[in-house]
């Protein structure tokens, strides 16, 4: 590791302990907190978090989130419904800037959710996640108030796949972990760079292309190092991620198009296929599946005239 990122680890990496919510909301003064949870078809688990941020962090004792948005990306079940009956404002993908029809993808609902919130810290929290705990929230915008040279924080955990611990995060290892150290070894101390829990500066978002897809965690990590450097960058403990595991050919998936985001920031180039073929067992045999791999992103929402025109207003 370089001595560069055992310092980084040492002055950049904390436990939500290290806050207590006195000092956080001392700190905060005028500063506007959104959270922002993407969903699609998250009725089992969407509502309890939302359930969780209103009352601890939303009530007259503890006002840190000022804004609690959940972005729906087209589900076919209750997820808006019980979402919205938990106390958070609802806010379709399709009907955010209706000007540029959009494509599927968890990045594309991260981009156009900076249209609809207004905080100056944007708090991403993933909708998958089971027994939820505040933490997840105070722990990654904490540094955002007290230090202001902090701009981009993620969480890290641990990740049990299933009873067993520490089995989480096989993309994360298999992938994302090895292109890191590889071709940016400044961010070879993240825990967990592909967490989908992490809150940022607006300032610095808005300034940042957006991977429509999965490629969206490892392309602001390794664009948000490039742009304000690896000492406005910090992670902070939260313990312990719960979620909706992805089977191998997702994951597959996955891996696809992160490494095309990889690909991408390394040569700024085009892959020359951009497709994924997996295979299924079925009554004659293995059968071929081809996927289109996530090849497209969004620009800084800077360059976006709605969005320059809505800050000016």
């Amino acid at each position: 590791m370089l001595e560069e990122v055992e310092r980084w680890l040492d002055r950049r990496s904390w436990s939500v302990a290290d806050r207590p919510m006195e000092r956080i909301l001392a700190a905060k003064r005028n500063t506007k907190v959104s959270v922002v949870l993407p969903a699609l078809n998250e009725e089992a688990t969407v509502g309890d978090i939302v359930a969780v941020i209103r009352r601890e962090l939303m009530s007259e004792a503890v006002p840190l989130v000022d804004e609690l948005v959940v972005l729906d990306s087209g589900s076919t079940d209750r997820t808006a419904e019980v979402a919205a009956a938990a106390g958070a404002r609802v806010v379709a993908r399709d009907a955010i800037l209706p000007r540029i029809p959009a494509v599927p993808g968890k990045g594309e609902v991260l981009w156009r959710s900076l249209m609809v919130t207004s905080g100056d810290v944007i708090c991403f929290v993933d909708a998958d996640l089971r027994d939820f705990s505040a933490d997840f929230v105070t722990g990654i915008v904490g540094p955002l108030l007290t230090d202001p040279d902090v701009d981009f924080v993620k969480a890290m955990y641990d990740r049990p796949f299933g009873e067993t611990p520490g089995q989480g995060g096989r993309v994360t290892e298999l992938v994302a972990r090895p292109l890191l150290n590889l071709h940016w070894p400044q961010l070879a101390g993240f825990v967990q760079p592909l967490g989908g829990e992490y809150a940022a500066r607006r300032s610095l978002l808005e300034r940042l292309p957006f991977p429509v897809g999965y490629g969206v965690e490892l392309g602001l990590l390794v664009d948000a190092l490039h742009t304000v450097g690896l000492d406005a960058l910090a992670q902070v403990d939260v313990g312990v991620r719960k979620h909706r595991h992805q089977d191998e050919r997702a994951l597959g998936r996955m891996a696809a198009a992160i490494y095309r985001t990889a690909q991408l920031r390394l040569s700024r180039g085009h892959l020359v296929r951009p497709r994924l073929t997996q295979f299924e067992r079925g009554e004659e045999g293995f059968t071929p599946r081809t996927y289109a791999v996530d090849t497209e992103e969004r620009p800084p929402m800077l360059d976006i005239t709605e969005y320059t025109r809505r800050r000016v207003a």
